[in-house]
């Protein structure tokens, strides 16, 4: 019978994160149930998954020892977001702030690998299963895998993305936004330069994303209405990159895919409870949002720095006791909320295209823009910086 003090389900970037900051600071016995390997295989090009790391990110990246490990990243010094049904544009800088660099692109596979490596360096046990079941007893859990073995922990951790399966065997109830779109994701490569920024244009029908990977290639996010991605999809190489450089309007010269579209639903997520005694959800598993300003990643690595933290500062109480795994959820849940609802009502206020409200939306976007203070506050908020800072 073997006994873990942490059982994490599920090995992405989100349960690797939570688990090396665990084990850096604590002797626990851990182990990572994930029927997938761990370590992508890392490839010469760009992959098509990535995240804007924000430097909050960063820093807990660095703190656990694996910043420096990941080998491609890009900088990006400024954000420009432009709206094509009004005179309205955001820019922010980061010489405004007295930073470096407002972020980072970094490819998620990149940061998986990275954390597996440094994992493989310490005793956590990384085990290549399926989730069965989870039995409740006194000291925590029984864990089942798909291979009949039984495993025992006092604390659970539910990291096992946006359709968890700890958080439906735990029978927690989970609250669901259909936002009716697709995100069509793809890597391109520009005529002109990206110029280190990050750049975003809400358009009647979608909002585009660019992120840059290098000086004349980025990653594309295009949150389009179900029945418009069905219809990108479908293009022909040719008419899709006529779409997408008309879309921005040539900004960047011709912008030509450099690697498949990959399509999925937008579907916002959150959980009615992030915790029970010896159990506790982070990541998608609690909580997932509209990719509008690519913060899902930073707000799950937020959830493994914050509940990490709270059980290294209560060892004197019971590993699993929900006083503590409260103290996360209260902490984590209403940045969380907060994300979600500023993205689906940010998606609601560029679909409405009426003349007054296209006005509104403008000199709204302006008066951020030219007021150094209010600019400043919505900047902090990216950055993930605490209000005190």
């Amino acid at each position: 019978m073997k006994e873990f003090d942490v059982i994490v389900i599920g090995g992405g970037m989100i349960g690797l994160a939570f688990t090396l900051a665990l084990s850096r600071k604590k002797n626990f016995k851990i182990a990572i149930i994930d029927p997938n390997e761990c370590n992508p295989e890392i490839s010469s090009s760009f992959h098509t998954r990535v995240s804007a790391i924000t430097p909050s990110t960063k820093n807990f990246l660095s703190s656990i020892n694996v910043w420096d490990d990941i080998n491609r990243k890009q900088g990006f010094v400024s954000t420009r977001v432009w709206d094509q049904n009004s005179h309205g544009h955001l820019n922010f800088y980061a010489k405004d702030e007295g930073i470096e660099h407002l972020g980072f692109i970094v490819e998620n596979d990149l940061i998986q690998s990275a954390l597996y490596h440094a994992i493989a360096q310490t005793k956590v046990q990384i085990i290549h299963a399926k989730l069965d079941e989870l039995i409740k007893n006194e000291f925590g859990y029984e864990v089942t895998l798909d291979n009949k073995k039984s495993i025992f922990c006092k604390l659970v951790i539910g990291a096992d993305g946006a359709n968890s399966k700890v958080r439906s065997l735990a029978n927690i109830e989970v609250s669901s936004h259909d936002y009716k779109q697709k995100a069509i994701i793809a890597n391109v490569v520009s005529e002109k330069s990206l110029e280190n920024t990050t750049w975003q244009r809400f358009l009647s029908d979608s909002i585009i994303a660019l992120l840059p990977l290098s000086e004349n290639q980025a990653s594309i996010v295009w949150s389009c209405k179900d029945e418009f991605a069905d219809k990108l999809e479908e293009m022909d190489i040719t008419s899709f990159n006529q779409s997408l450089s008309e879309a921005v309007e040539y900004r960047f010269g011709e912008l030509k895919l450099q690697s498949s579209r990959n399509i999925f639903p937008l579907v916002s997520r959150s959980a009615k409870d992030y915790t029970l005694s010896n159990l506790a959800l982070i990541g998608d598993a609690a909580h997932s949002i509209h990719p509008l300003a690519g913060q899902g990643a930073n707000l799950g690595f937020s959830d493994a720095m914050e509940l990490s933290k709270q059980i290294v500062e209560n060892t004197d109480k019971s590993l699993g006791d929900p006083l503590v795994l409260r103290k996360y959820a209260r902490a984590r849940r209403l940045d969380n909320e907060l994300m979600s609802k500023t993205m689906t009502g940010l998606d609601w206020a560029y679909k409405e295209n009426n003349e007054s409200f296209r006005w509104l939306r403008g000199f709204g976007m302006n008066i951020i823009d030219e007021t150094p203070i209010l600019k400043s506050f919505f900047q902090k908020q990216a950055l993930g910086k605490a209000k005190n800072d």
